[in-house]
């Protein structure tokens, strides 16, 4: 939900508060079990296992879904967004938000021992400085969970090939900037001093997300995502989750 420079930012942020209207549509409650309960599932629980009892950041938290699961077993969940839009829907969950940009974080150094950010560094052309300000508001020893696009998926492929997908009856997914990231190119982009310790891979093995909405299919698909998210095969996600070690030193 991110970009460099003023205009990209201003037309970035009108692309997600109109995709806020319809955001949570296909979201839980209405998808309890299926595609979008999965990936939030897989990325909460990462998050959980760093950030229990610890203070975490989300960057990018739109209108909420995980900023408001992460805010049950953290000390302090705070949350920022470039769309006013969907932190209107964030502060209706009464969670701490406020508008921001991941490329010029709104915190002190070391605010944070967990810093998170999911499915929005896709949309950020300066990586390296979104990165580097994620390492910035982190405390030294603490982790960067950062979530990137990999072209090394079906998921990847789906969106080279296939036609870019619909937010509203008049705006498509391809009119905010999207970036593929490889998971052999992340040492390349990191800031000083933060080492990629492991990573999680969602949706390893989903063909498509409409495949989830089949009963039979569903239940064996879930399965399979959770015995391959930590394994070898995490290279393979279409999302690509990085836990990034920031030094202690």
């Amino acid at each position: 939900m991110e970009t460099s420079s003023h205009s990209a930012l201003d037309e970035t942020r009108a692309y997600y508060d109109e995709f806020s209207k319809s955001y949570e549509r296909h979201r839980r409650p209405n998808d309890a079990d299926g595609y979008h309960a999965l990936l939030d599932d897989l990325e909460v629980e990462l998050c959980e296992r760093y950030a229990r009892g610890k203070d975490i950041l989300e960057c990018g938290c739109g209108t909420g879904l995980i900023l408001e699961r992460l805010s049950r077993f953290a000390n302090r969940a705070a949350g920022i967004d470039l769309s006013p839009g969907m932190l209107e829907l964030a502060r209706e969950r009464g969670l701490e938000v406020q508008e921001g940009s991941v490329t010029a974080l709104p915190f002190e150094d070391a605010s944070f021992d967990v810093t998170c950010s999911f499915k929005v560094l896709a949309h950020v052309p300066d990586i390296g400085r979104a990165l580097k300000e994620m390492a910035r508001v982190t405390r030294p020893g603490g982790v960067i969970l950062a979530e990137f696009y990999n072209p090394l998926s079906f998921r990847g492929l789906a969106k080279r090939l296939g036609p870019a997908g619909k937010i509203s009856e008049r705006t498509r997914e391809s009119a905010v900037y999207t970036r593929f990231d490889a998971p052999w190119t992340l040492p390349k982009i990191l800031p000083p001093g933060c080492l990629v310790e492991t990573a999680r891979g969602v949706r390893i093995v989903t063909p498509a997300a409409a495949v989830m909405r089949v009963p039979g299919l569903r239940g064996m698909l879930r399965r399979a995502e959770r015995f391959l998210c930590d394994s070898p095969a995490a290279v393979l996600g279409g999302f690509y989750i990085a836990v990034i070690r920031k030094s202690s030193g």
